[in-house]
């Protein structure tokens, strides 16, 4: 499988002698260490606050080993196949498109309990268009922002049965047609639904882990998922959303990661950071 660092062409600015002289310095000391000495330098800098401000990523400069190494870590780690148990629940396209566009700020586990019931009465999008949004806001209560939810995906409901003819269609763009439909719910239901994988997900878990890692260092879910798409190969990419979903529900939580216990902690830079 071939790994794309994510190098890109630039004119010989300020901006490009540093990452060159970057590039050389992870090369030279090792791709670990030199990342974090990479954030620390930027940081000195003032070029980086982890949030917008550098213009390129540190996965810009880092070596293309690393994000190979961050996915068969966490691979060996999780396994995906025995995790199901703790993501979405669906049987159909219809249902992962509605599940995932309940889960907006609530749970998996929330949302499983919730759509048990919702799917008993509300079972293809035809019954769900023409469901009283009274009840459904009485179902999905336990999820939260429950009206705005319910409006969404009852007009969801209606989209598939006015536009598509009671299927979820399997392109992104159309999908983004969709009421309370962004690019993480596109991606999740093509990849889930359809096996294939167009983009990579990315939630609070995967904006959070991906951040630390010093893999993006953007805040907005849209431009860490193409930073994630450049390092990572299209092979990988449907499982990269498992993985650090997993990798920040156990072990990068948001208020007290266990950084003494993560297996990317040499290669992590947050880590590198908070600990000295």
């Amino acid at each position: 499988m071939q790994w794309n660092g994510g190098k890109q062409g630039r004119s010989e600015s300020s901006s490009s002698l540093i990452a060159k002289y970057l590039n050389g310095l992870c090369a030279n000391i090792g791709s670990a260490r030199g990342n974090r000495v990479a954030w620390s330098i930027l940081e000195r800098l003032g070029r980086f606050d982890r949030s917008s401000n550098l213009r390129y990523p540190i996965s810009v400069f880092m070596d293309s080993s690393v994000p190979c190494t961050i996915y068969h870590i966490l691979s060996d780690e999780y396994d995906l196949a025995s995790s199901r148990d703790e993501f979405l629940h669906f049987e159909t396209p219809y249902q992962i498109l509605i599940a995932t566009i309940l889960s907006a700020q609530t749970t998996d586990r929330c949302v499983n309990q919730v759509t048990r019931i919702l799917f008993s009465r509300y079972h293809d999008p035809a019954s769900l268009s023409v469901a009283s949004p009274a009840e459904v806001e009485e179902i999905i209560h336990a999820t939260g922002f429950f009206r705005t939810k319910a409006r969404n995906i009852i007009a969801a409901a209606k989209v598939l049965e006015q536009s598509f003819g009671g299927q979820v269609p399997d392109r992104i763009e159309q999908l983004l047609t969709i009421p309370g439909v962004g690019r993480k719910t596109a991606n999740i239901v093509i990849h889930h639904a359809f096996g294939r994988s167009e983009g990579i997900a990315v939630d609070t878990h995967v904006k959070r882990v991906s951040t630390r890692l010093g893999l993006s260092c953007h805040t907005d879910p849209d431009h860490i998922e193409q930073d994630l798409l450049r390092i990572f190969p299209p092979g990988v990419w449907g499982d990269i959303n498992g993985l650090f979903i997993l990798h920040g529900r156990k072990i990068c939580r948001a208020r007290k990661p266990d950084c003494s216990h993560c297996v990317l902690h040499e290669l992590c830079t947050y880590a590198e950071v908070n600990s000295s």
